[in-house]
Parts: structure tokens; C-alpha cells; sequence
């Protein structure tokens, strides 16, 4: 693995971009890396282009705020590609050689001058239904961000499953003070689930389900993923 691995997730207003990137920060954390999360984005309302960035490392890690060269980058809506959502175009700008992409969709969605351009810097692009198994597991795409993140800890095993399963109880299990439209997002999936237990169990089987495709996406390659 890297030492230092730069992640940039690029979505939607109310799909918990900003909720993913300090989830994964935190579960990074439990296991004794280094790892800093912010996020960027305009208007706060839903639909609205949003990105968040995380930077996770063995060393200590000093650099905030937007991350130009990112060795992973996520697609948490399939606007951000079709309709040019994002506050980089392409959204793939700056990826790094042999880095990864993760799109949210049952459906390839690049054009040819993308995938020919992303195989030139021998980059995969792995397609994770995350809405998909959000709405069969948790019943809800507001748990689609849970699902992004299983897909990125199965392809990379960044984190481990029971690191990131700590870092939702951090989130949901306690009394965590969001801000903003995060706090709107977080009251909104609180609200979806009658308890705090059936929250968190829905979005780790979310999760869980999520890496166990992404595990048997990244076994098919013929080299491993983010050496």
C-alpha cells in the first residue's frame, strides 16, 4: 500500500459526500494512520455539485483543502459525469498513474476518448451499483454514500471493516455535532430508521455487502489495486 493515499469524492447536495470522506478519516484513525477530511462545495442544497477529500497516510499529514492530484477519486452520482456536475471537469483531472476510479452506476458511462485516456495513465474504473444495494439493504439511497464506501475499502482494503464499523458508532452512536446541511442530511437518516441500533446495523450490512463486491472486483485484476 501507498504511504499516502488522496481520495476525492465527488457527488451530489444530500448524498453524504462530506458524511463519507470523515467516516473514512475516522475509521483510518482507529487503526493508528494519519488522516485528515474536508470537504468543498457551493450552495448547500441537494443536487447542488459537492466534493469532499480525504487523505490518509502513515505519516503525519499537514496539506488541507482541495486535492488537485488524487490517487482515487469517487463518483457518487452519475450527473457529476453526464451532466458535468463537478467542480473539476474532466472529473477524472488529475488522477494519478495507476490510481482508481469508483462510479455509482449499473452502467458504463464514459466515453471512449475517457476510458482510452484513463488506460493510458493505467487507471481501472470500477462500477458499483451503490444506490442499488442501499435501497435492497438499508431500504433508502440515503444510504448510497455507505455503499460507496464499502466498494472503496473491498477494491483497496484501505481500512478494515471493523475499523469503519467503530467510526459509524462515533457518527450515529453518539452525540456527534454536524453543521450546516450535514447536520439536515444527518438528522434526515436518523429519522429514516427508528432506532440508533437499526441505523447502524443497516448501513454496516450497506457497507459490508458493498465490499464484498468490490473484494471479488479487485481479485478479477490482474494486478492489485493501489500498490
Amino acid at each position: 500500500m501507498r504511504r499516502r493515499i488522496n481520495i476525492r469524492m465527488s457527488g451530489l447536495g444530500g448524498q453524504g459526500v462530506v458524511t463519507s470522506a470523515h467516516v473514512l478519516a475516522t475509521a483510518a484513525a482507529k487503526e493508528g494512520k494519519h488522516a485528515v477530511s474536508n470537504p468543498f462545495f457551493g450552495a448547500e442544497k441537494r443536487m447542488a455539485p459537492a466534493e469532499s477529500y480525504c487523505r490518509i497516510g502513515s505519516d503525519p499529514i499537514y496539506d488541507r483543502g482541495e486535492i488537485v492530484y488524487p490517487d482515487v477519486i469517487m463518483v457518487f452520482h452519475p450527473q457529476v459525469i453526464t451532466m458535468g456536475k463537478s467542480y473539476t471537469m474532466p472529473f477524472y483531472s488529475g488522477i494519478k498513474r495507476e490510481g482508481l476510479v469508483i462510479i455509482n452506476s449499473e452502467v458504463p458511462l464514459l466515453t471512449a476518448e475517457d476510458v482510452e485516456r484513463l488506460e493510458t495513465l493505467h487507471v481501472p474504473v470500477y462500477y458499483c451499483p451503490a444506490t442499488q444495494i442501499a435501497l435492497e439493504i438499508a431500504g433508502t439511497e440515503l444510504a448510497t454514500n455507505m455503499g460507496m464506501l464499502g466498494a472503496l475499502l473491498g477494491a483497496t482494503k484501505i481500512v478494515g471493516l471493523e475499523a469503519m464499523d467503530a467510526a459509524l458508532q462515533d457518527r450515529f452512536g453518539k452525540k456527534y455535532v454536524a453543521s450546516g446541511g450535514t447536520a439536515t442530511l444527518d438528522e434526515a437518516i436518523k429519522k429514516k430508521f427508528a432506532k440508533k441500533e437499526q441505523l447502524l446495523k443497516k448501513n454496516m450490512e450497506t457497507i459490508r455487502k458493498a465490499y464484498e463486491r468490490g473484494v471479488a472486483w479487485a481479485e478479477k485484476l490482474a494486478t492489485a489495486v493501489l500498490v
